[in-house]
């Protein structure tokens, strides 16, 4: 998946699972319940296994259960809203050029997202 270069800047991941995810087709920010924060190496790790994930057939629901909020020294950078039942990701935010905000595909299948979801998954279970 392509990132926005901006992502070279990423310090922190804020995990979010999803709790509303109907509303997440257009809406402005990403919402749920912050699960973890991660800093580095977690943020090269994750964001690697983000550029990897690979093309896949996108399904039809759109209804993430999990998103970050990837943040910079300055702020907000970007978000991603993950559907791994329908194979999408949502990539929005302020640092997203024009024409690479919007919904792409992804195998969900494939090892850098299965790897992911496990993340993301492990996150939820860690007492905070």
């Amino acid at each position: 998946m392509l990132l926005p270069i901006v992502h070279k800047t990423a310090e922190l991941i804020e995990v979010v699972r999803i709790t509303d995810p109907n509303r997440h087709f257009g809406a402005e920010d990403l919402t749920g319940d912050e699960v973890a924060h991660w800093e580095a190496p977690q943020v090269d790790q994750v964001l690697a296994l983000v550029g990897d994930l690979p093309d896949g057939e996108m399904r039809r629901c759109f209804n993430p259960g999990w998103g970050v909020r990837v943040r910079g020294a300055t702020g907000l950078l970007f978000q991603l809203a993950f559907c791994f039942q329908c194979h999408a990701v949502r990539l929005w935010g302020p640092a997203v050029p024009d024409g690479q905000a919007g919904i792409r595909s992804f195998d969900a299948d494939s090892a850098p997202a299965q790897e992911l979801l496990a993340r993301f998954r492990a996150a939820a279970e860690t007492p905070a």
